[in-house]
């Protein structure tokens, strides 16, 4: 199928590693012009050497609203427009020990709603009158699978929250040809996940086969899914070809045996 992302201007963020890098990669393959961002120079600057295709790179926190609009402006100023946002700018799940309630700090869900809740927010908002302007756009948020799962207070509230902004953006932006999904992985092989096995199998005291496997077997596949298949997933739905899908939360982590979505 062609997607017809050919020429398509497109930023991504969260760009320099994991899953955001995974998409400019993708996005790329397609035909679509990349603008990559992420807070450090040198790490953006090694990612895009690995993209292949025609790609510019942009230091931004998106937790800074004019280093947002900054960016964008750059990218408009240099390409015309922009007629795919891919927000995958956020702390990594998974790294620390999850704290119980009553060692939850307002600061700690404060972060992340602002990293990633507020993040995607304002990048969303700052490209959003190119993409009315010319009548097209696609804006794919990167939540996750605790938007469906209890055990992390913090990771459910920013997720769930991803979801929430999502459907309001489609509902808001739709008259004008604009979409907004949202896309949920799960636990997915990226770079971090030899130190995160290696951590938790000294934690728990036993093999990282061990814990892979454990791991695995929270999925329908019983295998993780990979940086890149999430990524196919978000460029189709960043692709014209997506048109009728909009609003909503597709997950994209295996499978969550046992649980009924609908």
């Amino acid at each position: 199928m062609d997607l017809g992302l050919a020429g398509a201007r497109a930023i991504v963020t969260g760009a320099s590693r994991g899953i955001g890098l995974a998409c400019a990669r993708t996005l790329a393959r397609e035909g679509a012009s990349v603008a990559l961002v992420a807070r450090s120079a040198g790490d953006l600057d090694t990612a895009a050497a690995s993209v292949d295709g025609t790609t510019l790179t942009a230091v931004a926190d998106t937790t800074d609203d004019a280093a947002v609009r900054a960016m964008v402006a750059r990218v408009v100023g240099e390409w015309g427009g922009v007629d795919v946002l891919v927000n995958a700018a956020a702390r990594p799940a998974g790294g620390s020990p999850i704290p119980p309630l009553t060692e939850l700090s307002d600061d700690a869900v404060a972060t992340e709603f602002d990293t990633k809740v507020m993040g995607y927010l304002r990048t969303a908002r700052a490209v959003a009158p190119s993409m009315i302007a010319q009548g097209a756009g696609r804006i794919v948020n990167i939540s996750g699978l605790n938007a469906r799962r209890t055990g992390s207070i913090a990771g459910t509230i920013r997720n769930v929250a991803v979801a929430a902004l999502t459907a309001n953006l489609a509902d808001e932006l739709g008259p004008h040809g604009i979409t907004a999904t949202c896309v949920h992985p799960g636990i997915t092989e990226t770079e971090r996940i030899p130190q995160m096995l290696a951590d938790q199998a000294s934690a728990r005291g036993t093999s990282e086969d061990e814990v892979r496997r454990g791991l695995a077997a929270t999925t329908s596949l019983r295998r993780l899914i990979t940086a890149e298949e999430v990524a196919d997933v978000v460029t189709f739905l960043a692709s014209p070809r997506s048109v009728a899908v909009t609003g909503d939360a597709i997950g994209a982590g295996g499978g969550q045996p046992g649980v009924v979505h609908y």
